[in-house]
């Protein structure tokens, strides 16, 4: 009983002692065995291992690429155009020993804050070499590759391999958006001014040219108009001329009946006329009896008294009367 009651402890101690001196590497891990604080050995194969019980002790990090999202930082470019800028880092582990020896016993979230400062660092440095609108456009790619390069080159310092670096969101600060804006539109606002003038200007020359066209197409037409006027009146007064002199007489005879048919159209209700009258010097020349003249005169003294009793009359032909008058008399009634 003796012998079993000291064999039991020493077993069990035994026991204790195997498994604390077991571990067992994950192919997720880089493990580091430390011993009174000092890496003695850096393992990155998986499989069981071995350590010195309660002397060494071991420490896991995690060999996965792991992400960083660093909050807004404030960047000012060439053009002094302030940006809030948000940039998103993948990173790993690259030398467990030398991760090990910079952040100490702060492991993973003093490695984040580290890379947080270097990672700020690069952007500043990058972005603030060149103009906002650089940032803005096609070269973002090549800035973010600048900065992954100097964000890599400082984090190697520690361990740390920078696998790929973004640009999340660039914007201005929000107390500068407003005055941005306005600035836009004031200069939306200039540009469609300067548009509508111009718009302006160009249909001031068209109607200027159009009206001046106007102009000298009614001139010019005019100008014809009245070439043509005057030829036609000199060549009205030569034949008025030459028929006047080939028989005078004749002549005032026919504008005589012109006048009349003008004169005695169907629409006129009555004419008031004394009967010795120069109008009707053909017509007493003609031999128109007295017996007409004397009916012509008593009706302009009835229309005189008596307004109301205009109308149109026309004395019926006379066969004894010259044909000349006939015939007059046959154009004033039709």
């Amino acid at each position: 009983m003796k012998k079993a009651g000291i064999i039991l402890p020493i077993a069990i101690v035994a026991i204790i002692t195997i498994l604390s001196s077991l571990f067992v590497v994950d192919e997720r891990e880089h493990v580091l065995v430390l011993q009174f604080g000092q890496v003695r050995q850096e393992i990155n194969t998986p499989g069981l291992n071995f350590k010195l019980p309660f002397i060494q002790e071991v420490v896991r990090y995690d060999s996965r690429i792991l992400g960083l999202q660093t909050r807004p930082l404030e960047v000012t470019p060439l053009d002094d155009r302030r940006l809030e800028v948000d940039a998103f880092l993948r990173w790993r582990i690259a030398d467990a020993r030398q991760f090990r020896e910079a952040v100490g016993q702060e492991g993973i979230a003093g490695a984040q804050r580290r890379m947080e400062s270097i990672l700020n660092a690069a952007i500043r440095e990058v972005l603030g070499s060149v103009p906002s609108s650089a940032v803005l456009s096609e070269e973002r790619t090549s800035l973010m590759n600048l900065i992954r390069a100097q964000a890599r080159q400082r984090a190697l310092a520690i361990g740390i391999d920078v696998v790929d670096v973004r640009l999340t969101r660039t914007d201005l600060p929000r107390e500068n958006l407003e005055a941005t804006f306005a600035r836009m539109r004031a200069e939306r606002e200039r540009e469609a001014a300067d548009e509508r003038a111009r718009g302006n200007e160009a249909a001031q020359r068209v109607r200027a040219l159009a009206d001046r066209t106007v102009v000298e197409l009614v001139s010019a037409s005019r100008r014809e108009a009245e070439i043509i006027r005057g030829e036609a009146d000199a060549e009205r007064n030569r034949v008025y001329a030459e028929a006047f002199n080939l028989d005078p007489e004749f002549f005032a005879f026919t504008r005589s009946l012109q006048s009349y048919e003008r004169a005695l159209r169907g629409e006129n209700a009555a004419m008031v006329l004394r009967p010795d009258s120069e109008f009707f010097t053909f017509l007493r020349s003609a031999g128109i009896n007295q017996g007409i003249l004397d009916e012509a005169r008593d009706a302009a003294e009835r229309v005189a008294e008596e307004p109301d009793l205009i109308q149109r009359r026309v004395p019926e032909s006379d066969p004894s009367e010259p044909d000349a008058v006939r015939e007059l008399e046959a154009i004033i009634g039709n």
